[in-house]
């Protein structure tokens, strides 16, 4: 149905309006009844929205791999290859392939949870959604979001201790017992705090410990959830939390186990990603305090060196083309420091080339010249120019 404006109203004609308020008896508890079956209804519409994150997070991680196996493919294709190059071009040309069908499939899957989010009727949580916002200064946000910083900062110096000694307790009765004595935990900050000690574990490779914390903070952001669901103080539900998960059915103990595994995922990457960048960092002061003189890396310089070349001997009146393996020539000449294996190295390549490899072990400071030697050679070089 749409109107001469061309309003279309037809989104109205599936929402889901809840009859719960309808059921009455004087067994039954109408209220509690009422909460179950909208809390059932908000769990369905968490997994639901779990489920496409999980989607896009693959599909993002699909492309990420794809992009380095074509990296990779293309390096192979553009050097020459031995035996054992050309199976490693077939293995990663044969991950290319799969890789790239992945992505379809993730991409296809993406489109049809959309599809499915769109037939999803409104209900009492959803109808209200609004749907454009005016535009505001991004002033007080930064505030808030500074404040909120500093507050989590101000938490954790004040009750560290007490937060990791929740994030230890393993039976369901002393979490319970510790949280009645510390109502002030029940909070985000606990949640917020527990999840990056889960993080610290990981990084330390205490994997156990991190499992352990990681279930404690799933309990935490369940009692929120529950505080939220309920539109009540945090610490004044708890106790119903335990209550529940004591006796929990199958459908409800599945959604914390779940919760629970997607926590030590996430957390297990979190931790890779600042190992990975603590490494980078790391390689990068190495790599800055290994520069040459010319400002060269002497290990890139050293591993860049030319694997194998032509070059022409004469030989029984006749000139031949002999194949040599110089890489290692070289580098051997570097290990023993031994500047005549290195001439008689470089004096095999192309002239051109050589000068070249040559100028770049000196840039790196893997070969220091003596007095005056590197500046014969730039001199020799000048006058060729000017004779060309």
């Amino acid at each position: 149905m749409s109107t001469g404006a061309g309003i279309d109203y037809s989104v109205w004609d599936h929402i889901y309006v809840s009859d719960d308020e309808d059921v009455t008896s004087p067994y039954v508890d109408t209220s509690s009844l009422f909460r179950m079956r909208h809390r059932a209804r908000l769990e369905r519409m968490a997994e639901f929205q779990h489920s496409g994150e999980d989607l896009e997070n693959n599909f993002a991680e699909c492309k990420r791999l794809l992009e380095k196996a074509q990296g990779r493919l293309k390096e192979l294709e553009e050097e020459g290859r031995n035996e054992e190059e050309e199976a490693e071009l077939k293995k990663v040309q044969a991950e290319v392939r799969k890789l790239k069908k992945d992505e379809k499939l993730f991409g296809k899957m993406i489109e049809e949870h959309r599809r499915e989010e769109k037939k999803l009727p409104w209900n009492v949580d959803t109808i209200s959604k609004e749907g454009f916002s005016k535009s505001v200064l991004n002033i007080k946000p930064v505030t808030k979001e500074k404040e909120k910083i500093e507050k989590q900062k101000t938490f954790v110096e004040t009750y560290g201790k007490e937060i990791k000694h929740f994030g230890l307790l393993r039976r369901w009765d002393d979490s319970q017992k510790y949280l009645s004595d510390n109502p002030h935990l029940v909070c985000d900050e606990t949640a917020n705090c527990l999840v990056a000690v889960c993080i610290d574990f990981e990084i330390d490779e205490k994997h156990a410990l991190m499992e352990q914390v990681a279930h404690q903070a799933i309990v935490m952001q369940f009692i929120l959830d529950l505080a939220r669901t309920l539109k009540v103080d945090p610490r004044g539900c708890f106790r119903q939390f335990f209550s529940k998960i004591k006796i929990a059915d199958k459908t409800y103990q599945d959604a914390f186990d779940r919760e629970l595994e997607l926590l030590k995922g996430r957390v297990r990457s979190c931790a890779q990603i600042r190992m990975d960048s603590a490494m980078k960092e790391l390689e990068e002061e190495e790599r800055q305090k290994r520069l040459g003189p010319g400002g060269l890396d002497p290990v890139e310089v050293y591993e860049s060196l030319p694997k194998r070349s032509q070059y022409r001997v004469q030989q029984n009146g006749l000139h031949q083309s002999v194949s040599s393996s110089l890489c290692k020539e070289i580098q051997k000449s570097f290990d023993e420091k031994n500047i005549q294996m290195l001439q008689i190295a470089i004096n095999k390549l192309d002239p051109d080339e050589g000068k070249y490899h040559l100028r770049r072990c000196i840039d790196s400071g893997l070969w220091v010249p003596d007095s005056g030697e590197g500046d014969d050679d730039d001199k020799e070089e000048d006058e060729e120019e000017e004779e060309d």
